[in-house]
C-alpha cells in the first residue's frame, strides 16, 4: 500500500512538473473569449442547479424541523449535501454519454475548489442577509447569484489555462 501511494505521487510530481516546465500551463490568458465564457457560464449553471438542491433543502429542512443545531453547523452540513448532489446530478448526466462509473468517475473528478467557492457564496450570502440559516423568498435569488459568479472566474481559467471543464 505504501509502494502504491509513492508511485502515485511520483507520477503526480513528474506530471505537474512537465506541467509548470513546458506550455501545457499558461501563465497568461485571454480573458475577453465569449466563447469561453459562456461555456463556463453554462458549466456554472449546472453544477448551481446540483449544489442549490442539497444546500437549500439542508438549510429547509432543519428550518422546518425540531432540530437545534448552531448555524455553522447546518452550514457544513449544506455544503456537504450540495456537492453530494451536484455530484449524483452530474452523474447522471455524464452516464447519458459513457458508462455509469465512468461518469461517477468523472463527477468525483470535478473541481472541488469551484463547488466549495459556490457553496461558501451561497451560505455567506445567506447568513448576511437573514442573520442565520434562513430561507425567504428574496434570499434565494441571491444567493444563487453570488453561487454563480464566485466560481465563475475560476471556472473560465481552468477552461482557458488547463483546457479543462469543471462540470
Amino acid at each position: 500500500m505504501l509502494v502504491y501511494k509513492k508511485v502515485r505521487y511520483t507520477q503526480f510530481c513528474t506530471i505537474f512538473y512537465k506541467a509548470m516546465t513546458t506550455k501545457q500551463l499558461k501563465t497568461q490568458i485571454d480573458w475577453m473569449c465569449l466563447t469561453t465564457w459562456q461555456k463556463a457560464s453554462y458549466n456554472t449553471l449546472w453544477c448551481l442547479i446540483g449544489c442549490s438542491i442539497g444546500d437549500l433543502g439542508t438549510i429547509y429542512f432543519f428550518q422546518v424541523s425540531d432540530f437545534n443545531l448552531p448555524t455553522v453547523y447546518i452550514m457544513a452540513l449544506a455544503v456537504v449535501n450540495g456537492i453530494i448532489t451536484s455530484i449524483i446530478l452530474e452523474t447522471i448526466i455524464l452516464s447519458r454519454q459513457m458508462s455509469l462509473k465512468l461518469a461517477f468517475k468523472t463527477a468525483i473528478g470535478m473541481s472541488l475548489i469551484s463547488m466549495i467557492a459556490m457553496e461558501a457564496a451561497m451560505n455567506v450570502t445567506d447568513v448576511m442577509l437573514t442573520g442565520g440559516a434562513v430561507l425567504t423568498w428574496w434570499v434565494i435569488p441571491f444567493m444563487l447569484a453570488a453561487g454563480f459568479v464566485a466560481p465563475l472566474p475560476y471556472n473560465y481559467w481552468r477552461l482557458k489555462a488547463l483546457g479543462k471543464a469543471c462540470h
